[in-house]
């Protein structure tokens, strides 16, 4: 779609008198394979939001792009015997061929080890001393003589010392058990994550974000944004349980190699934390995106920022993120909206790459159900509120029972009856339909439809895509009870005016499900779209109070004369035959059993695929 600057090759800017949304998602981690709770996550929630905000007519950017610098990807360097750079080359490759696959929009897909990201980091940090938010401390860190370094927090793993949990395999930086951030020296029993041998502690030189002086500064923006930009709950309670805990000075600084340098003589030789960088990265590539980057960073009057990320990530964009940039003193365009998941677990257990434990992003594509089905699923069961757990049985019951019983079967009943030849249907061609305004039972749809393209809306503008999904998927389950109540197969042989009123109605239906359905899955919408023969970049404007009233005459969407295609099933049946294989190949096992399974698996694999060639 064209972007309101008049060209789609220039990058967008905030435009006076325009809604002007900046969205990002938490920037993953550039040393693994995105699994699915990764996507449902960030980048997938995100990007129904900007696809949201685009139908509306808003002018709305998405950035988002790889985490490069810190522990984890020197630790995967080692694994893999290799450079940073290459791990980082490698991995954003991967993410990015990822995140094609699942149809993610992103404005800009970026990366933090760019020269952008050290200039704008350090620019940051030097406003930072010059305002003396920042101290230099000497803080105990644990040094592993058997590789002789200072061991950063993920170098370092232990027993949490949180009272109650006691998790024996907690990182050094958060425990991944309780959540709780911590510092590696606070662990019990620790251990080098390297070598397993036992870190003695060494003092070493480091600069410090005194939170609790800007803590007054950051109450007030939490106080005021928290309600006027409708923070999901979980993102209160974490933000609020930080402040009431008491704010400390947090370390900015590490004694690593791969990140951005400090640019102080003394410290030369360390690097910025990544939590202190990382979101930083939105900005950088931000840059990276227009070098007007300001225009949207520094430009809270016009700007909205819109933020998605998993429950984990919370403190570092309500308390870290906006101190660092509240105590720059510049005017900063600060986070208005957060939007934050709990975690989605695989069957009974955690994703585990290693392990092979789970559906990671590159496996989904090898189930042979399109990126339409997966993003569905997750949507439909995004963990809002609570945790949630991916299981095939479920999986296999959301595309059986409300894709194709619901949603296919409505579009291929309305574009199979259009399809059919004179004497049983219309030829492909839309009928004309007269007097629907004054035909009760399509009164009374169109009026059902409405309501629920306005609970879809206020769903949409508060971010809460799950109930937004519900609502378009609502008005399939409308349309289907609308053609079992009016008969329309006796109606054409005994009421032919009626018979077309009902047929223009649903195919206008059709035609609204797949604009109110695109952001959750644009792909399916381009399938619709070519089967009413209109262009793929359709789209139905919500843009202006007009538009929302057009849906309370759906009869009227589609015009009269429009010809279509043939109609074919738009979804792919998962049997239960082929649950037990994914089931099987997703489990998790080693050596020869994980082969065995793999072998089986392909062996099933085809001879489904022969199953269906010969249905």
């Amino acid at each position: 779609m064209e972007d309101q600057q008049g060209s789609k090759n220039l990058p967008k800017l905030p435009i006076p008198g325009k809604r002007n949304i900046l969205i990002t998602s938490a920037l993953p981690y550039v040393n693994n394979v995105p699994h699915l709770g990764n996507i449902i996550g960030c980048v997938l929630s995100a990007d129904v939001f900007a696809r949201y905000c685009r139908l509306r007519g808003y002018n709305a950017i998405y950035i988002c792009g790889t985490d490069e610098y810190g522990t984890a990807t020197e630790n995967k360097a080692m694994e893999e015997n290799c450079t940073p750079q290459e791990i980082c080359d490698k991995y954003h490759v991967i993410h990015k061929e990822v995140y094609d696959w699942f149809d993610i929009s992103f404005d800009e897909f970026g990366r933090t080890s760019t020269p952008q990201q050290t200039e704008i980091c350090q620019a940051i940090f030097k406003r930072l001393m010059e305002n003396n938010w920042l101290s230099e401390n000497t803080m105990q860190q644990l040094y592993c003589d058997t590789c002789e370094r200072f061991l950063a927090d993920r170098f370092v793993e232990g027993t949490c010392p949180t009272l109650g949990c006691d998790y024996a395999s907690a990182r050094g930086d958060q425990c991944e058990k309780c959540g709780k951030l911590l510092n590696p020296t606070e662990l019990k029993d620790p251990r080098c994550k390297l070598c397993q041998t036992t870190p003695r502690i060494r003092d070493t030189d480091h600069l410090f974000l005194e939170l609790p002086l800007l803590k007054d500064k950051l109450q007030n923006y939490i106080d005021e944004t928290s309600v006027i930009g409708s923070w999901s709950q979980n993102a209160i309670q974490a933000t609020y349980a930080w402040l009431r805990d008491g704010l400390k000075p947090r370390c900015i600084t590490r004694d690593l190699k791969w990140g951005v340098p400090i640019p102080l003589e003394k410290f030369k030789d360390k690097v910025f934390y990544v939590w202190f960088d990382a979101p930083i990265g939105y900005v950088s590539i931000t840059a990276c995106y227009s070098p007007d980057w300001e225009k949207w960073w520094k430009n809270p009057e016009l700007v909205e920022l819109y933020q998605f990320m998993g429950k984990d990530n919370v403190p570092f964009h309500t308390v870290m993120f906006p101190s660092t940039l509240i105590g720059t003193g510049e005017n900063w365009t600060l986070m208005k909206s957060i939007s934050v998941t709990e975690y989605l677990n695989y069957e009974s257990g955690k994703f585990s790459k290693s392990k092979g434990v789970g559906v990671f992003g590159n496996d989904a594509k090898d189930t042979e159900q399109p990126s339409e089905v997966w993003r569905y699923y997750l949507l439909a069961n995004r963990p809002e509120v609570s945790d949630t757990i991916f299981t095939w049985e479920d999986f296999q019951a959301k595309l059986n029972t409300e894709l194709i019983n619901n949603l296919g079967n409505f579009i291929h009943r309305v574009l199979s009856f259009i399809a059919n030849t004179s004497g049983k249907g219309y030829e492909a061609v839309i009928p004309d339909a007269p007097g629907a305004d004054s035909h009760a039972l399509t009164v009374a749809l169109a009026e059902k439809v409405g309501n629920q393209v306005d609970q879809y809306v206020k769903s949409m503008e508060q971010v809460k895509l799950k109930q937004g999904l519900k609502c378009a998927m609502n008005i399939s389950g409308e349309g289907n009870a609308y053609l079992q109540e009016s008969q329309y197969f006796r109606m054409y042989e005994e009421d032919q005016a009626s018979c077309s009123i009902i047929v223009k109605t649903s195919v206008g239906l059709v035609y609204l499900l797949a604009c109110l359905l695109e952001p959750f899955m644009p792909s399916f919408s381009v399938k619709v779209f070519k089967l009413l023969k209109l262009p793929p970049e359709t789209t139905f404007s919500l843009w202006e109070e007009k538009d929302l009233e057009r849906v309370q005459k759906p009869w009227e969407l589609i015009p009269a004369g429009q010809k279509i295609e043939k109609p074919y099933p738009l979804f792919k049946k998962l049997t239960d035959d082929e649950v037990k294989v994914f089931k099987a190949k997703y489990a998790g096992s080693g050596g020869a059993d994980r082969a065995k399974i793999e072998e089986a698996a392909k062996k099933m694999t085809e001879k489904l695929k022969k199953i269906h060639i010969s249905e």
